[in-house]
């Protein structure tokens, strides 16, 4: 039975003082506004989005089925494993479900008339720090204006223009979601995810675990960002499996004891494929 919207309003309301946080604390942990939330838990949303719901469950540290369950509307899945065992799979974001940001850094490049080594360098010199949370977006956007010798440079302005989606493998990723347990595991900078979801780029599922670096202040491949993906997951590791373009993310996966799978970008029904081999559920 489907909970209506002022007794999902209630629970979540509930799950927030559980944890001891003011809803001004739940927004910025959640990257919501106060307003949403608000209007959530007094039941005037009729419908919040899953992936409104799973942002304050991962806020809460919680689960979906542990914060709502079944009730919130969540749909009934009959769960499997893989035949070599993979109860939960992992999805990374960027060069997985969408193409890199390549594209946003040549558009860049030319809008700027600086060669692309320039632009390049000054980006990944400071990604992992935006992704972590410990610089942010205006201040990246500053420091690029400066090594680029320009006014302004507003980066998520170019991402998302470029944003495109990899279509083999958020197939995938809704194939898999009727067998598995999934979640998102991805080095992002603040608000972007979100911004994704509101763009409809991303699948609307029912995510059991979505891991944002710049929400958890760590980036992939340390260990922190596997050990709060492994919590969230509720499995031993050798279930969890990772699909990443990265091969040091997902070497740093493997020695935890998870279960690997390389995507590849430029072949991506190749990847696709291999990932339905590898995701196919035991008898």
């Amino acid at each position: 039975m489907a909970m209506d919207e002022k007794s999902l309003g209630k629970q979540l309301q509930a799950a927030r003082q559980k944890a001891g946080l003011t809803q001004q604390q739940l927004c910025q942990r959640a990257n919501l506004s106060f307003s949403t939330l608000t209007k959530i838990e007094r039941g005037a949303i009729k419908s919040p989005s899953i992936f409104t719901i799973q942002a304050i469950a991962g806020a809460l540290g919680q689960g979906l089925d542990e914060l709502v369950g079944e009730a919130a509307g969540t749909p009934k899945r009959h769960l499997r494993k893989t035949k070599s065992g993979v109860s939960f799979v992992y999805f990374d974001v960027n060069g997985c479900l969408i193409h890199s940001s390549q594209p946003a850094l040549a558009k860049l490049s030319y809008d700027a008339g600086v060669p692309p080594d320039i632009v390049e360098s000054a980006y990944w010199h400071y990604n992992d720090e935006v992704g972590r949370g410990a610089m942010s977006l205006d201040e990246l956007n500053a420091e690029l204006a400066k090594r680029l010798k320009v006014d302004t440079v507003d980066w998520q302005a170019y991402y998302m223009a470029a944003l495109e989606p990899i279509v083999q493998m958020q197939e995938v990723l809704k194939w898999a979601s009727d067998y598995y347990k999934i979640g998102l595991l991805t080095n992002i900078m603040p608000g972007f995810l979100n911004a994704i979801r509101r763009a409809k780029q991303l699948p609307e599922l029912h995510y059991d675990a979505i891991i944002d670096s710049s929400e958890v202040a760590a980036v992939k491949p340390e260990a922190k960002m596997y050990e709060i993906a492994q919590e969230r997951a509720g499995c031993p590791p050798e279930e969890i499996l990772l699909i990443d373009d990265s091969r040091v993310n997902l070497m740093a996966a493997e020695k935890l004891g998870w279960r690997v799978l390389w995507c590849d970008e430029s072949h991506p029904e190749d990847s696709a494929a291999r990932a339905r081999v590898a995701l196919e559920p035991a008898d």
